[in-house]
């Protein structure tokens, strides 16, 4: 079949060593604690270099992961078998991307085209206005048949893809999945950039294309979720796309509603930038926001991936890292029983892929353990508003440094320089919005990396840890300065 043999040739490929991915599958949380699976993994990527450029994708899949697996065999075909090359514009890499997301599609509907010719047929023999389970027994054949068939062609995919082409970035997004652009500046801080915004119900330009098919943006909103799905962008899922009239907020529409066309951004020229490329999947981001909340989740993750690249020397074991430690703080969250318990009862599947880009790595001399604090602070970010970056400024002390550098609010711009030969680039982070500049003091303790001490005092035979720490002058000074000739104030 079509996508067996885009298989077997995107398997020659050579995947692109400048990545790391890092995976988690779904989990519901029971009441007493246990984690469960509640479908299998559904998220899909890929990561390919070749002689002309260098294309990654993140697709989160729903009810079921046939068409997020379709659409990762078939797209890198559409994008790498001669399309692309050096002497393209960006205009022409925009329409290839555009080209290569409704290729993918009809390739994908015509593989089900069969199946729901056979459900039509035989959803025709059944009595009209009787459910399922009130149909008599001749029918059970018949049924039983239509609930594998619904199961086959149900389900679409989101995508976020990033293609980097004459050392220029374009990021190509359908739907809630986000990619996150950290350049590193000369004075030793992070821009962090997030590159679109979700197709939902808070994209007011989404809102605005949807007004002028004749839909109602007052209720899109209050509906929120369009047959069970936030995304107003997705690939497949034929209910919405073939039968969208018979869905009571979308059925004045004009034309089809809910499309695959990407939204494509870029080219941005990566000529003398230093940092990374984050794309993360639907499940990874919602995930974070529920434990901590939608105002940090950018730079919270971007923080995370900056410690751990400065304490490994693997991308792989970097990208697992970040996603094992957003799992956990989601975990911790439920557990608490505090404000965030009550959204972090189940998470989605959660993929991560990190691309660097000439950023230095660690050693590998240090272990996670042994990482500096991350202190975040809060973010003024709004889904509502129509921007496309994210500001965060962050503090952080990163493994080589002794000291903490302080965050500012200070104006940055998109071409920001890198960091001179030997300087450890993740010192501070910082980005900025085209709308909301400010910077905000240390909300939180630190508590995402914690520092273990090498040699923690031990307690004596009675349980007490003996003083380590001699107050003396500071009693002395004390006394001098507010006790007035009596005696020096000291341990009671």
């Amino acid at each position: 079949c079509l996508a067996a043999r885009h298989q077997s040739w995107t398997d020659d490929l050579p995947p692109c060593q400048q990545c790391g991915v890092g995976t988690a599958p779904n989990c519901v949380y029971g009441p007493d604690g246990k984690s469960s699976q509640s479908h299998p993994n559904e998220d899909c990527h890929f990561l390919f270099s070749t002689e002309c450029c260098f294309l990654y994708g993140v697709f989160n899949g729903y009810d079921g992961s046939h068409v997020a697996n379709f659409v990762s065999q078939c797209l890198s075909a559409e994008l790498l078998l001669g399309q692309l090359n050096p002497s393209h514009f960006d205009a022409d890499v925009r329409r290839i991307l555009t080209q290569a997301f409704d290729v993918v599609e009809k390739s994908y509907f015509e593989t089900i085209d069969d199946a729901l010719a056979e459900k039509a047929n035989l959803q025709s023999q059944l009595p009209e206005g009787v459910l399922f389970h009130q149909l008599p027994a001749q029918f059970q054949k018949i049924t039983e048949r239509l609930k594998a068939l619904e199961q086959e062609v149900s389900g679409g995919a989101t995508a976020i893809v990033a293609l980097i082409l004459n050392n220029k970035l374009y990021i190509a997004n359908v739907g809630t999945n986000r990619a996150l652009l950290c350049k590193c500046t000369t004075d030793r801080q992070n821009q962090v950039i997030q590159i679109g915004r979700a197709h939902t119900t808070d994209n007011e330009d989404e809102l605005t294309r949807l007004a002028q098919l004749g839909l109602d943006p007052t209720r899109l909103r209050q509906t929120a979720l369009i047959a069970g799905q936030s995304s107003l962008r997705r690939i497949g899922d034929y209910k919405v796309k073939f039968n969208y009239t018979d869905i009571d907020v979308l059925s004045v529409a004009k034309s089809k509603p809910i499309v695959a066309e990407p939204e494509i951004h870029g080219g941005q020229s990566l000529d003398g930038v230093t940092g990374f490329l984050l794309l993360m999947s639907d499940g990874l981001i919602k995930a974070l926001e529920a434990a901590h909340s939608p105002e940090q989740a950018n730079q919270d993750i971007v923080a995370m991936v900056a410690a751990e690249l400065a304490q490994q020397s693997s991308l792989e074991a970097v990208a697992h890292s970040v996603v094992e430690r957003v799992k956990r703080l989601h975990h911790d969250a439920y557990a608490s029983g505090r404000q965030r318990s009550p959204h972090c009862s189940r998470h989605e599947d959660m993929t991560l892929l990190i691309r660097t880009i000439n950023y230095p790595l660690s050693d590998g001399s240090l272990t996670p353990t042994q990482g500096g604090r991350i202190y975040p602070v809060s973010v003024p970010y709004s889904n509502s508003q129509s921007t496309s970056k994210t500001s965060v400024t962050l503090s952080l002390v990163m493994p080589s440094q002794g000291t903490l550098t302080n965050g500012t609010s200070t104006a940055s711009t998109l071409e920001g320089g890198t960091p001179t030969p030997g300087q450890s680039p993740t010192a501070t982070l910082q980005s900025t919005n085209t709308q909301t500049q400010s910077s905000s003091s240390s909300s939180g303790d630190g508590s995402l990396f914690h520092r273990r001490g090498s040699q923690a005092a031990q307690p004596d035979e009675t349980g007490r840890v003996p003083p380590y720490v001699d107050f003396t002058q500071f009693y002395r000074l004390w006394g001098a300065e507010h006790n007035e000739g009596q005696g020096g104030l000291g341990p009671q």
